[in-house]
């Protein structure tokens, strides 16, 4: 069995497709079966240290989304039928597909946030693809999404059968995020960063306004004024689309000197910027798959969360729930995991028992699984 693993929407190796598809390859096991990667050039090293024993194809000389839509339509089926392939297995479906196919295909569907909602809210994605992207996903032979609430989505809006989708969670590696004792020491140093504790942790990238990066910050301004403790806003993540909107919200905030942004966050330093929070909140209007939710509960942090999209799904019971539009109620669950220890503990406990359910382990071998199934193994 030869299996073609398609790399271009993953974002160059810096975000949660990222994550995801780097705890699959790490996870292929030795056999007779052949694995191999085609991207961008400029990602030939992203994977090097989780696969490094997977040969890397660069394709596609023309950089940009709508070159690459381009490749996927009209050279793609020519590249996997003269490689050979038994199958082809996409992990950024959601962004990226070809029209057809010489091999049988699987895809991976994290989230809809291009089709959501109105047009002046939804995540940004290129003409062509959003065109073609409903009927790209059709043609699939397999789907695998995230969370039934995107399986739900693909039904509803992508007109995709029902049949050809398994839902398989994301994991979490708890021998990454995991909880670590705190010293006495007021400042958390993460090179080159330095974080004067105590702060309220959001980790993703910064697009506007799926993000909901703006209601957060009045959130916090709220939650200063009612306590008037010492806790800064810490926001981590890579500038994406409409940055200026949320930057602005931050200059304009009466509050700015405790406003804190990281820009693109390494991800090996991430356990201990989690690990140093007093609590993490994500505010987010739309998640398919709720990875930082995860993360946060793994390291033994308290979790508020938006009651959106596949949240409550992924969070369950562990979480302190608010409306994603009311600075006011995201305000009252701060304000509540900063003032109540009895809730603050039960919240950390119920996160640490909740990722016990997510295994990327578990993942990876149900994703090889519908790959080799797929391929007519």
């Amino acid at each position: 069995m030869k299996v073609g693993i398609d790399t271009f929407a993953c974002d160059g190796g810096s975000s949660g497709v990222r994550v995801y598809l780097s705890e699959i390859l790490k996870r292929i096991p030795p056999s007779g079966d052949l694995y191999e990667l085609f991207g961008w050039d400029y990602d030939r090293y992203a994977y090097a240290e989780k696969a490094p024993g997977l040969e890397y194809i660069s394709r596609c000389r023309f950089n940009g989304a709508t070159a690459n839509a381009f490749w996927h339509i009209y050279q793609y089926p020519r590249f996997a039928e003269n490689r050979k392939y038994s199958a082809c297995f996409f992990p950024a479906a959601h962004k990226q597909l070809p029209q057809d196919s010489p091999c049988p295909t699987v895809g991976v569907v994290h989230d809809l946030a291009a089709h959501w909602g109105k047009r002046g809210v939804r995540e940004h994605l290129g003409v062509i693809i959003r065109m073609s992207l409903p009927r790209a996903l059709r043609h699939l032979d397999r789907i695998i999404a995230v969370s039934h609430w995107v399986r739900q989505e693909l039904v509803s809006r992508m007109g995709v059968r029902e049949a050809m989708i398994e839902v398989i969670p994301n994991g979490i590696d708890t021998a990454v995020f995991h909880p670590r004792p705190q010293n006495e020491d007021s400042v958390v140093l993460i090179q080159p960063f330095s974080f004067s504790r105590p702060y309220i942790l959001c980790v993703s990238r910064l697009d506007h306004p799926v993000k909901n990066h703006v209601r957060l910050i009045k959130a916090f301004e709220i939650f200063k004024e009612r306590t008037r403790f010492p806790h800064r806003l810490v926001l981590a993540g890579s500038d994406s689309h409409h940055v200026d909107v949320i930057k602005d919200a931050a200059f304009l905030s009466s509050f700015r000197s405790d406003i804190f942004f990281t820009g693109h966050f390494p991800a090996k330093n991430l356990p201990e910027l989690y690990s140093g929070a007093d609590m993490a909140v994500i505010p987010s209007l739309y998640e398919g798959g709720g990875l930082g939710v995860l993360e946060a509960m793994a390291s033994g942090v308290p979790v508020a969360c938006s009651r959106s999209a596949a949240l409550p799904e992924i969070a369950d019971h562990a979480a302190l729930y608010f409306d994603p539009e009311n600075p006011e109620d995201m305000a009252d669950r701060m304000v509540t995991l900063a003032t109540n220890r009895d809730t603050y503990l039960a919240c950390r406990k119920a996160g640490l028992q909740r990722v016990e359910a997510f295994s990327w382990k578990r993942c990876a071998e149900e994703t090889l699984r519908v790959i080799q199934e797929t391929a007519g193994r």
